[in-house]
């Protein structure tokens, strides 16, 4: 909640100059109207890692010291810190250092980007990265051949840009020993020709497991390296901390150990990971998982705001582009009838209830993948179950994606208190939603997809994650969608289900103060003096008036100018 404007000698803080002051920026939120609303305020000043001021320009001067750093962001906004409630930060830090595809658009561009890769690392014994996107294929699958053409002598394995499938080539169905007579894996599928032989796409568990078992493994410094870069675009874009939803015990130690040298500069929230091949005997690992990385902190001195490994992450079904996200009713066949393919449960419901009230039992959030509605039902099921098993706690389990949510369930997320995890770039109208979703959801389910507004309205709390490197990472994106339903880069598309529309105090609230609730950072997502420093400016005003094009609110033309992570500044645009 906004806070009175405060003197530097009413500070709760020791005095002194400060560190960073910033000025001729609206402190938002602040200007609401009504009794008891807060004068406007255009200056905030920071000391060590608090907010210790927070108030009109002309009076923040007296905290002005010969080495305080002072930003004038003349016509800009102060946020909190963005949060990032479901990212995938070593993973697209990795690809990054890699084949980073996720910025292209076409075949041909991507082929081109993979073959510039290969040349230009002549050594590198396999070409890996990822990001194409399933539109630019042929019914989502692109082919080996092509990948033969201009990398034919090294395998090659690209995830694409949700990570629910894999393009490789010749050389890699060969080193993976991937022929016509392959069974498919019980979780996934290898796409062939009609004579059985692999076409060079790797959906669901066929991908993931000819990445754990053929892939070479990274080095523990590659992973060191791919958290780093990952991190240097999250800060980027005003992001000051994050959950990541994919921690593997590599990645793990990768945290552990920029965490334990002052490196990690963002404060992080890790989701362990969940084997859908295993059950509850599993829970002992996690847990040992959990105290090890808390050991490690211990020793080594580790600065706040630190990695905390509290969480574990259950993918509940797939995705509906390739038939494996779990749903009621089954999948449409594009023509009018149906299917009878209902998709995947990777965790079935009664496993799923079992596991999420024993991880509450012990202390752990859960973070649950839930894409069709029938995921969706059986992940609020099992919260039902955990509390009914263990009673009302701290836990703030969350659902993410809530892509197909049936109505009779959109009331159950308020009144079981588990949050919405949204991934808001992903409602809109765009060549995948109406090539590869909507024909096989059909025009009646198709509606009940990302009613973020209507599980808002009914009481329950939303937080906003990109899935980075899924999507974009960039939260004004996220946010733009969210509010228009509708992209910066398709704003003359019709927006798409318009009655779920967020107000973009809502949509902003969602990816600051909403997902540092469910990441337990109650010290953050607020702009109050005490608070710890965690600041995203920008460079233009979202919330005035005269921002909007004719009720169309362009957030993603704002930029993010510097971004603070616990009083440091970790990114500044040039002459800032």
């Amino acid at each position: 909640m906004p806070t009175e404007p405060t003197s530097p000698t009413s500070s709760t803080t020791s005095t002194g100059p400060a560190d960073l002051v910033v000025t001729g920026a609206r402190v938002h939120p602040r200007a609401g109207g009504g009794p008891g609303a807060a004068p406007p305020a255009d200056a905030v000043a920071v000391r060590g890692d608090r907010i210790v001021f927070v108030g009109a320009a002309d009076a923040v001067r007296d905290l002005v010291g010969p080495a305080t750093r002072v930003v004038d962001a003349a016509g800009g906004l102060v946020l909190p810190g963005f949060q990032d409630s479901h990212v995938h930060a070593p993973f697209a830090g990795r690809n990054r250092l890699r084949v980073w595809l996720n910025d292209l658009h076409g075949k041909q561009a991507y082929l081109d980007a993979i073959a510039a890769y290969a040349a230009a690392n002549p050594d590198e014994p396999w070409i890996l990265g990822g990001g194409w996107a399933m539109e630019f294929f042929p019914g989502g699958t692109p082919r080996k051949e092509d990948l033969d053409a201009v990398v034919p002598d090294r395998p090659v394995f690209l995830f694409n840009r949700d990570v629910h499938g894999a393009w490789v080539n010749s050389r890699a169905l060969e080193v993976g020993g991937i022929t016509a007579a392959t069974p498919d894996p019980s979780d996934g599928r290898i796409e062939r020709d009609p004579d059985g032989s692999p076409t060079g796409t790797l959906h669901e568990g066929a991908a993931y497991t000819f990445n754990d078992t053929v892939v070479p493994v990274p080095s523990h410094e590659e992973w060191v390296a791919s958290v780093l870069e990952g991190q240097r675009h999250l800060h980027s874009l005003g992001i000051t901390g994050w959950q990541d939803a994919w921690v593997t015990p590599a990645t793990l130690r990768a945290y552990e150990t920029v965490a334990a040298d002052g490196r990690l500069t963002g404060r992080v929230v890790g989701s362990l990971w969940w084997d859908r091949h295993r059950g509850l005997e599993q829970v002992d690992d996690l847990l040992a998982q959990r105290e090890h990385a808390l050991d490690v902190a211990a020793k080594a001195g580790a600065p706040v705001p630190g990695f905390h490994p509290t969480t574990v992450k259950i993918m509940t079904d797939g995705v509906l582009e390739n038939y494996t996200g779990a749903l009621l009713e089954s999948y449409c066949d594009g023509c009018g009838g149906h299917t009878g393919n209902h998709g995947l449960a990777y965790v079935e419901h009664d496993l799923l209830v079992e596991a999420v009230s024993t991880l509450d039992r012990h202390g752990f959030q859960v973070h649950m993948h839930a894409i069709g509605d029938r995921a969706v039902r059986n992940s609020l099921d099992a919260v039902e179950a955990a509390l009914r098993a263990n009673g009302a706690g701290d836990r703030r389990h969350h659902v993410a994606h809530v892509q197909v949510v049936h109505p009779d369930d959109v009331p159950r997320f308020a009144a079981l208190g588990a949050v919405a995890n949204c991934q808001a770039l992903w409602a809109q109208s765009d060549a995948q939603m109406d090539e590869l979703t909507m024909p096989f959801l059909g025009p009646d389910r198709g509606g009940f997809q990302y009613p973020f507004e209507s599980i808002r309205a009914a009481g329950a709390r939303l937080a906003m994650g990109s899935d980075w490197s899924v999507s974009s990472a960039d939260p004004l994106e996220q946010i733009e969608v969210a509010v228009n339903r509708a992209a910066s880069w398709a704003r003359d598309v019709p927006a798409f289900l318009p009655s779920e529309k967020l107000p973009l105090q809502v949509a902003v609230d969602a990816f600051t103060a909403g997902s540092a609730y469910v990441n337990h950072d109650d010290d953050a997502g607020r702009v109050e003096v005490g608070a710890r420093a965690d600041l995203a400016v920008l460079d233009t005003d979202v919330f005035a008036e005269s921002f909007s094009r004719n009720g169309y609110v362009p957030v993603a033309d704002a930029s993010v100018v510097l971004t603070v992570a616990a009083g440091r500044v970790v990114h500044a645009a040039t002459g800032q």
